[in-house]
């Protein structure tokens, strides 16, 4: 909208040419998208109080979290308005990429939505199925991989897969693209869902991603940067850096209310979303596999609860953990609540540099 605005002015005053770069807006954007969170954040706690939308428990959890029941959940509409509409206000319409990951961040929120909906009437920690929640991700993920696949056929989305490390190999997909654009969103959607167990854990980790998504995104849109490093060019991935850094402000803001002891939990509303927005943008930017390092902790805690139930069916109720996912498990083993979420925080930060270093190690 003010991109629109700001930057035809520039032929009669030089300072709005500023408004053209992508840093600017970036950095605009995800300004905008924290101070939005911040002046939201009260309001919408107060509103979900008013209406007693609390977070239900699991009864099997950890004892410690009961005192948690009550808390205002569903608090990812925050997050979901706090970065779709800065990315309106800087973003460049004309970008369909832009249009894609809102997309795809407003309808798995609205996934999250119903779950939660239900959480609230039946007043207990499970609202859809696990089955149904699992079908309309693959519904939703199957109708965003179509829509790739048309884009890809019209050439304006690459078919085209390629891995970290490797510098020259690349293998063309096709319709083949479909079932692998499906399994990362819905596997990234349910990794985010399942690491939201402790306060501030999962709204840090997507913090440090999209953090590093950023810089990806900006990186494969800059045709000289990318062509140094070695990797696919993307030109319509350059718009997509100012819905990155919207969500990584977006993100920064919700942590302010969701930081221990949490004022607000995000409720499957904002796990589901998050994770499907990262998962998109790694699928829009040609980097998926580099996903596994970007959001790596939430890989390791998916794995974790994986690992619990198959080896639990073997081995006729054996665990390997105390608990998963992996965060109760050290709360299980006595870690304070805060220690457990910020060293789970600094291995998110080693991850995303890591992920971040690959793009010269080919």
């Amino acid at each position: 909208m003010l991109y629109w605005l700001l930057v035809p002015l520039r032929k009669d005053f030089f300072f709005f040419n500023v408004f053209r770069y992508i840093t600017v807006r970036t950095a605009l954007a995800g300004l905008t998208a924290l101070l939005l969170s911040l002046i939201l954040g009260p309001w919408l706690i107060r509103f979900l109080k008013k209406r007693q939308i609390g977070q239900e428990i699991r009864a099997e959890g950890p004892q410690s979290h009961y005192a948690k029941k009550g808390t205002p959940s569903m608090g990812g509409i925050l997050i979901i308005a706090a970065t779709v509409f800065p990315t309106l206000l800087w973003g460049n319409f004309d970008d369909i990429y832009i249009w894609l990951a809102m997309g795809a961040m407003v309808f798995f929120g609205a996934v999250g939505f119903m779950d939660d909906v239900l959480k609230v009437r039946k007043k207990r920690s499970l609202g859809l199925s696990s089955r149904q929640k699992i079908a309309l991700q693959f519904l939703l993920a199957t109708l965003i991989g179509l829509a790739l696949i048309g884009l890809g056929l019209s050439k304006k989305f690459s078919l085209v897969i390629s891995l970290p490390f490797v510098k020259d190999w690349t293998a063309y997909l096709g319709w083949f693209y479909l079932p692998w654009i499906v399994f990362i969103l819905v596997g990234s959607s349910n990794a985010v869902n399942l690491a939201d167990g402790l306060d501030g854990l999962a709204i840090g980790l997507t913090f440090f991603s999209a953090t590093a998504l950023t810089a990806l995104t900006y990186i494969v849109g800059n045709i000289k940067w990318s062509n140094y490093l070695g990797i696919a060019y993307v030109s319509s991935a350059a718009e997509l850096t100012v819905f990155a850094g919207a969500l990584a402000g977006a993100c920064l803001g919700f942590l302010w209310f969701n930081c221990h002891p949490a004022q607000v939990f995000m409720g499957d509303v904002g796990a589901l979303s998050l994770g499907g927005t990262l998962g998109l943008i790694a699928i829009l930017i040609k980097q998926e596999f580099l996903l596994f390092f970007v959001a790596g902790v939430f890989i390791v805690e998916a794995l974790s609860v994986l690992l619990q139930v198959s080896y639990f069916k073997l081995s006729g109720g054996k665990r390997v953990f105390k608990m998963a996912p992996l965060h109760h498990h050290f709360e299980l083993m006595g870690w304070p609540e805060e220690k457990v979420v910020i060293r789970f925080w600094i291995l998110a930060i080693v991850f995303a540099l890591f992920s971040l270093t690959t793009l010269k190690l080919r």
